[in-house]
């Protein structure tokens, strides 16, 4: 009966308009809210008020992930050692940084101490959260718990979780704490186990001498290269009238997510009509779309080079060192006692308690992404711009509905909610638009030069910095005036004006591969604070691979028939998978492999042959990371151990980078050089080590098992300048990928009809290994192939699989 029901009230909102496309935006919506499910489980919820659609939307996400979301809960609730033990590791971002249980939960304790998300959630919007993220969030809740209960904890066919005391029915208040933890993932990633680890001198063995500003400036540098190299990325292409053929514009998302845990993505199209009408994908347990596209604007987020923290150097009293200087006088830094449950080897309880250290600037930390900022001396404050910040619910409920990209930067300039995020947009009167407007620290070039520590100078201002590194800014806290001043333009005290925050709308192209904003279209270099990141610096070979693929294809010089974007093309130039480091360097590779004496390359006093190695190399004329490439693991073997973590700038090229050629430079790999030649005979001789041959395809090396079948992932690593970015690595002792293209999403727009989108979720919509939807996409995926998704009711109606359920 539930079925025929949810078929009469969708025949009659089809029937409501007199096109399929009016049809979601007429009439009253269902009475109950209803999910319709299409071909590989996408779900498009449909209901008659926000509430409603968050019940739709919690109650199909639990449905597919029931495992994933229950272990966030757990995270924010600061409960996994209680229930897993306190040396198990976890990882807030989900990156390649790991803490322990322990460590996190001390540090959510803390934030359920203090109220932060309570304090938030008292404040009227636009602080707090709007009416409809309310009802949203209340609806969510409802439809999560309905679907425990039916299911029953002890039926979950999810093994991850069956049966486990820690999945429990859930409150807004965990909904709320879990996005809240998103939104500050961009410095707990980097600072949390040195907040949890800090203590005065003498009473912690990491209390140590410091070192240099020089090396301290370093360490911090290159670990958060190397933390960028390992963490989420995206891609985002947005064209405009002048870039498309048959269209208004095209939007290309491409997100590099985590493939497993709390930030992967899942696709639904939520729908109250006359109200919203949206479809793409957001991070499990937000009933919003944070990528994806109504009926007239597409939009994508990708990682921002701003650093969404600063800290604060402060002066410690020799004699009593939990006191600091501020303007003269000393102040008494704040302690906080913290306890969380520990579950013991014995299966009993035990509680863990710390002492946690506060100054006015923020908390203190004594290391950043793994290095050490010993308190002896000084101490360091951490302020976290997105620590008050639920703002990011009302900014991405607000593009949901948008209009133009107009609306999008009018949204992003009143919420300052996005946290560490870029945006790229593309609207149906053919604009195409890039805005770096996000929760920012208040750190203007002058105050920048008026307050930075000798250390954070060298941080904050490098000239040949790493790419992708944010500024990283540390102020001296001995002066109040150093705190981030309050901006009357801005949304909330210590952000900076959003009106100062880069933004351009063109007519041809825009895009962002993370690096930052000054090069999001060649012809229109932007200048912008230096706190949100560089100008004329080397781009990473991705931005560069971006930059030429759009140019190329709107010239038509790219090989591929006729000029602009249409949905096919975008296609295959994504899934070209070329490498721009190969572009760059193979056939000066190749030519130093046949020229090396006798085939021999000298490695650390041994002759290694590489003569196997040149044909094989020279066959590869694609320069492509296709499942059936040969040679393509070889090359991406030594361009790693050739870059070493250094950013390209630092190899030896004949063209340095020039800043008026920022696209082709620098260039002429300088394969003379003793580092080349080292980097390509170890690489040979890591593969024979390895028992891999040199001319393996990259299927055979690079894939994801799932359900006893192993599927073969074309793509590579960033590094190689390849756009359809993938990464494997060892998740809980097998061979993964870690994070990669996630929800790619392709949209074009024409002067009228609905939009036309077309997807693939990489890793499936289900991470349960007992779900018809948890291999099917990454099967697809692995072909090349995309979903052409239905948006409007008609569509829906008219898919083969069609299942539909009202929740009554």
């Amino acid at each position: 009966m539930a079925v025929m029901a949810a078929v009469a009230v969708m025949s009659s909102l089809v029937a409501t308009g007199s096109t399929a496309t009016r049809a979601a935006a007429d009439g009253p919506g269902p009475d109950k809210p209803t999910i319709r499910y299409t071909e590989y489980g996408i779900p498009h919820i449909i209901a008659s008020n926000w509430e409603g659609l968050g019940t739709g939307y919690g109650y199909a996400a639990a449905k597919d992930n029931i495992c994933t979301l229950a272990d966030t809960y757990l995270m924010v609730n600061a409960q996994r050692s209680r229930h897993l033990g306190p040396e198990g590791k976890t990882s807030p971002g989900q990156n390649q940084n790991t803490t322990t249980n322990l460590n996190s939960d001390l540090y959510f304790q803390r934030i359920k101490d203090n109220q932060v998300v309570e304090r938030l959630l008292d404040k009227p919007a636009p602080d707090g959260p709007e009416p409809e993220v309310r009802e949203a969030i209340r609806g969510y809740v409802q439809g999560y718990n309905r679907y425990l209960t039916e299911t029953g904890v002890n039926n979950i066919t999810d093994p991850a979780c069956r049966g486990a005391a820690w999945v429990r029915p859930i409150t807004e208040l965990d909904v709320y704490r879990h996005a809240h933890a998103e939104i500050i993932m961009g410095s707990a990633d980097a600072l949390l186990d040195g907040q949890m680890n800090a203590a005065p001198p003498g009473a912690s063995p990491a209390a140590q001498p410091a070192s240099s500003p020089a090396k301290t400036a370093a360490k911090i540098r290159d670990a958060m290269a190397a933390s960028r190299q390992q963490s989420m990325g995206s891609n985002a292409l947005a064209v405009g009238s002048q870039g498309v053929s048959d269209g208004t514009s095209m939007l290309l998302a491409n997100p590099h997510f985590p493939w497993q845990g709390k930030n992967r993505m899942w696709q639904s199209q939520l729908t109250i009509p006359g109200k919203t009408n949206v479809s793409g994908a957001s991070l499990l347990g937000f009933p919003a779309v944070n990528i994806g596209y109504n009926e007239n604007v597409a939009w994508s987020h990708t990682i921002a080079t701003v650093a969404p923290f600063g800290l604060f150097d402060v002066q410690v009293d020799p004699l009593n060192p939990t006191k600091y200087l501020v303007d003269g006088v000393w102040e008494q830094m704040t302690s906080q006692r913290v306890g969380v449950d520990v579950l013991k080897p014995d299966g009993s309880l035990s509680k863990v308690t710390r002492t946690l250290w506060s100054t006015r600037y923020g908390p203190i930390t004594t290391s950043m992404q793994g290095v050490a900022l010993p308190w002896v001396v000084s101490a360091h404050a951490v302020r976290d711009v997105n620590m008050d910040n639920l703002r990011a619910l009302n900014s991405w409920f607000r593009l949901n509905q948008a209009k133009d990209v107009h609306d999008v930067v009018n949204t992003l300039e009143t919420t300052q909610g996005v946290p560490f995020f870029n945006t790229v947009a593309s609207d149906r009167k053919g604009n195409a638009l890039y805005a770096d407007i996000q929760a920012t620290p208040n750190i203007t070039d002058e105050h920048a030069r008026s307050c930075l520590t000798q250390t954070g100078q060298l941080l904050f201002n490098q000239s040949l910095r790493l790419p992708n590194v944010p500024p990283i800014s540390i102020l001296d806290g001995k002066r109040s005036a150093c705190d981030w001043p309050e901006d009357p333009n801005a949304a909330a005290p210590g952000l900076l004006d959003p009106n100062k925050q880069p933004r351009l709308i063109r007519s041809d192209f825009v895009g962002n591969a993370n690096d930052s904003a000054w090069l999001a279209n060649p012809e229109q270099p932007l200048t912008f604070p230096r706190v949100m990141g560089d100008t004329s610096a080397p781009r990473s070979l991705r931005t560069q691979e971006l930059i030429l693929t759009a140019q190329n294809r709107i010239n038509g010089t790219d090989g591929l028939p006729g000029k602009g974007f249409t949905p096919e093309t975008m296609r295959q130039l994504l899934f070209a998978d070329n490498s721009r480091a190969a572009d760059l360097a193979l056939n000066a590779t190749v030519t130093m492999c046949q020229n090396a004496p006798f085939g021999l390359i000298l490695v650390d006093g041994n002759l290694v042959n590489v003569s196997e190695a040149c044909p094989i190399l020279a066959a590869w004329k694609n320069h492509d990371y296709t499942a059936d490439s040969r040679g393509s693991w070889l090359f991406a073997n030594y361009w790693s151990l050739l870059l070493n973590g250094q950013g390209i700038e630092k190899l030896p090229w004949r063209v340095p980078f020039d800043p008026k050629d920022p696209v082709h430079t620098p260039n002429s790999l300088d394969t003379g050089s003793s580092a080349v030649r080292e980097a390509f005979g170890r690489a040979v001789l890591a593969l024979r080590k390895a028992n891999i041959p040199l001319n393996a395809p990259l299927s055979d090396i690079q894939k994801v098992t799932r359900g006893g079948e192993q599927i073969p992932i074309h793509g590579s690593i960033s590094q190689l300048g390849v756009l359809n970015v993938i990464t494997p690595g060892q998740v809980d002792g097998k061979l993964d990928i870690v994070y990669g293209s996630s929800f790619i999403q392709q949209v074009r727009f024409t002067a009228d009809g609905p939009p036309q989108a077309s997807s693939v979720m990489a890793y499936s919509q289900s991470a349960n290994p007992n779900s018809p939807h948890y291999a099917d996409q990454t099967k697809l995926f692995s072909a090349g192939k995309w979903v052409t998704e239905r948006f409007t009711e008609g569509q829906i109606a008219a898919s083969p699989e069609l299942q539909t359920k009202v929740l009554n």
